[in-house]
């Protein structure tokens, strides 16, 4: 027996990688900036269910560490998901972020060696434009723009056809602000430097029961 899901609304990211991140150009296979990659993943879902449990507003964060080259797998992993959804809400979130919700972000599950855990926490996400914050209070604060296109007015530079789980095509963005530090994942840059992206995601699955 298999419960369906569908989410859709919005992400953004940063990590320890100076922009452009080389995993996003040769598909996880080049070292990253530093001996390791340390990032968060904030997602929004703007409509959604897991069977008949609705999901709209949910918001939770991915956490990781991996090594320089991320294919080669032994992450670290934590999960965060908004004090502010219900028990259920948590419940679906967690097996959708999850190998067992057989949807895009099962393919982190064979990389992450060492999962820390499931947390409650108030996320705080916003949107403007091409500017998207997310704040964990002790655990995350990150900001990120993005780079504006010379040809298409009102748009980012994006690249497209890449093989990130949350949507092929993904709006280049550089951090403002990056700071993490929850689940033994520590890292702090304000230089501007460091890689982020933003994009929308639509998914679909079937999970286990």
């Amino acid at each position: 027996m298999t419960t369906s899901w569908a989410v859709k609304g919005e992400y953004m990211e940063a990590c320890s990688c100076d922009f452009l991140c080389p995993c996003i150009v040769k598909n996880m296979s080049l070292p990253a900036t530093h001996d390791f990659c340390k990032v968060a993943l904030t997602f929004e879902i703007t409509s959604g269910h897991f069977g008949d449990v609705k999901l709209d507003g949910v918001r939770f964060t991915m956490f990781a560490q991996s090594q320089a080259v991320m294919s080669a797998g032994q992450w670290i992993g934590g999960l965060v998901i908004d004090s502010r959804a219900t028990d259920a809400q948590a419940c679906a979130v967690g097996t959708i972020a999850s190998a067992a919700g057989n949807g895009p972000l099962a393919m982190f599950a064979p990389l992450i060696s060492d999962f820390r855990g499931v947390e409650r926490a108030l996320i705080e996400y916003e949107r403007d434009g091409a500017s998207h914050s997310v704040r964990i209070e002790g655990l995350l604060d990150q900001s990120v723009t993005g780079v504006a296109s010379m040809t298409a007015p009102g748009q980012c530079i994006a690249i497209d056809n890449t093989a990130h789980p949350v949507n092929k095509r993904l709006n280049l963005a550089t951090a403002v602000r990056n700071v993490i530090d929850a689940f033994g994942i520590l890292w702090r840059d304000s230089s501007g430097h460091n890689n982020g992206h933003f994009s929308p995601f639509d998914w679909q699955g079937h999970a286990a029961a």
